[in-house]
């Protein structure tokens, strides 16, 4: 069987080992969400990964609601991406978009007061992120039928976008309760048109947004995120075995080159599983890469690959402390610790001033 450190083929794409770095939203874009210089030395820092799979990327103002997080709708936005991507490559490394559209998860002052969209009408849990601080959520309204092809050339645009600025790939997100997860989940789809009740229904705008962007991308540059076994956000299934199976059937159709799954253990620290791993029942019906995230440490993940479980293992928290994680998991090295107060933080403090382990030796 191969190792964490084997080369690893998804799709197009030659990954000369199976650590990525998972999406992980930084906040240090501008309030246009405007990429800015200080993130292509973030991200080029951590060009050893496999493959690196950006912060979530909104495709449209009405998908974006997290403050300073970038987005790919604009000429700005493409041309700032554009040194960023360029510094991953100048170091070697692979770099892949996530598009993200948040759903319900958008609080109305990202959108001057108007209600964000929705599988249906509902209101998200907890309290949301703005430039004023933490607010409630509103209200969402549900995205109408006659709007899904407008929403699919969001989807369309922000992948040309993503090709334009250079990425190697896309990610599209599906998961942590936003707004195509919302329609995939029977706990926020309340539908009654073609896209709600059954399965099949449910499933439906998933696989047209993952055959809108393979169609702009390329299918075997294309990858999809499923949270699948527990509560994210106010969105849970009472069948998860049965959607998602359905989905990674569907996502196999289109030929999607990988399939990332985020999935906590019963003990989760951001979030925990409610069923046991849907991961298998994906694995089997998808029939292609399957990367896993959650709470992976280095034996952990070089298990999951040696047993079959996983392709690769995507990385979130150990990447944000430790730029160079692939060369401390090789050596079984120390990992530096990840500060939350600057997670979100503007600024290079927490960002790109972590050591690698050859400045902390030295040091």
């Amino acid at each position: 069987m191969p190792t964490l450190f084997d080369p690893i083929r998804l799709g197009a794409l030659e990954l000369p080992n199976r650590i990525l770095m998972a999406p992980l939203t930084r906040g240090r874009g501008t309030r246009e969400h405007v990429p800015t210089p200080i993130m292509a030395e973030y991200y080029a820092q951590r060009a050893g990964a496999g493959l690196i799979i950006t912060e979530a990327t909104g495709i449209s103002q009405e998908g974006l609601g997290w403050p300073y997080a970038p987005g790919i709708w604009n000429q700005a936005q493409v041309e700032a991406w554009k040194p960023i991507v360029k510094a991953v490559h100048d170091k070697g490394g692979r770099i892949a978009l996530q598009l993200w559209h948040m759903g319900y998860l958008v609080h109305p002052s990202f959108l001057g007061g108007e209600k964000p969209v929705s599988s249906s009408v509902r209101t998200a849990p907890a309290e949301a992120h703005t430039y004023d601080g933490k607010k409630p959520y509103g209200e969402a309204r549900a995205l109408r039928e006659d709007e899904i092809p407008r929403l699919l050339s969001d989807y369309e645009n922000a992948a040309k976008n993503a090709v334009a600025a250079g990425f190697d790939g896309v990610q599209i997100h599906s998961a942590n309760g936003y707004l195509l997860d919302e329609f995939l989940r029977d706990g926020a789809n309340t539908r009654t048109d073609r896209y709600g009740g059954s399965i099949e229904n449910r499933v439906r705008l998933v696989t047209k947004v993952a055959q809108t962007v393979a169609g702009v991308v390329g299918a075997d540059r294309t990858g999809i995120r499923f949270s699948p076994n527990g509560p994210i956000q106010g969105v849970d299934d009472s069948d998860p075995h049965a959607v998602f199976g359905l989905a990674a059937e569907m996502m196999a159709r289109v030929g999607l080159a990988y399939i990332e799954l985020r999935e906590p253990g019963p003990d989760g620290t951001f979030g925990k599983a409610t069923v046991p791993p849907v991961a298998p029942t994906i694995k089997k019906a998808f029939g292609g890469p399957v990367i896993l995230n959650c709470d992976y440490d280095g034996a952990k993940a070089e298990a999951a690959i040696e047993s079959g479980e996983a392709d690769a293992i995507a990385f979130g928290r150990p990447f944000i402390a430790n730029p160079d994680l692939p060369e401390r998991l090789a050596k079984h090295a120390s990992l530096n610790k990840d500060v939350m107060a600057t997670w979100y933080s503007q600024g290079p403090e927490g960002y790109v001033d972590y050591p690698a382990l050859d400045a902390a030796k030295a040091a």
